[in-house]
């Protein structure tokens, strides 16, 4: 499944950085390099691979997630997944404020997936397996909360005194 697959490869990612890195290692500058590759391959390539699928094979998609095929709202989700992907690419460039607001706006619209997706299963009782499977749980609760914990960490060790 391509959740396992990006999550080993932004692993891979950042043990290799970390093993090649000349600058000191500390705990701001471990965790600078895991938001990098959270943000550019989870949130970035991520993003843009759900743009593909809810664009270009939504009736596959809606399948899966089990909801009615035809729907416009695929279209309008596609184009969400990739504003999300295009600015979670940009953090490779775009540090400080933008990835506070990166991280925010696209947790926020994960857990909100993932409250229709558990509201679906209750309500509808919608167990399909990108309803209420890995998806539900790890891209849409797991590493949204994951991705603030790791911004709260990093921003207190960047600016000891900054108030939240």
């Amino acid at each position: 499944m391509y959740l396992i697959l990006f999550l080993l490869i932004t692993l891979v990612a950042v043990l290799t950085h970390l093993g090649l890195d000349k600058q000191p290692r500390n705990s701001k500058r471990v965790l600078e390099i895991i938001l990098l590759y959270f943000f550019a391959i989870q949130v970035g390539v991520g993003g843009i691979w759900a743009w593909m699928g809810h664009a270009f094979m939504a009736d596959r998609v809606a399948t899966l997630i089990g909801w009615p095929t035809g729907s416009p709202f695929q279209f309008e989700i596609a184009v969400c997944d990739l504003a999300w992907g295009v600015c979670g690419i940009l953090c490779i460039w775009c540090r400080n404020g933008f990835w506070l607001a990166t991280g925010i706006g696209n947790s926020i619209f994960l857990l909100g997936c993932a409250y229709g997706h558990i509201r679906s299963l209750q309500v509808a009782g919608n167990t399909a397996p990108y309803n209420a499977g890995p998806v539900l749980w790890l891209a849409d609760i797991l590493m949204p909360v994951f991705l603030l914990v790791l911004l709260f960490i990093y921003r207190r060790l960047a600016r000891p005194s900054l108030k939240l």
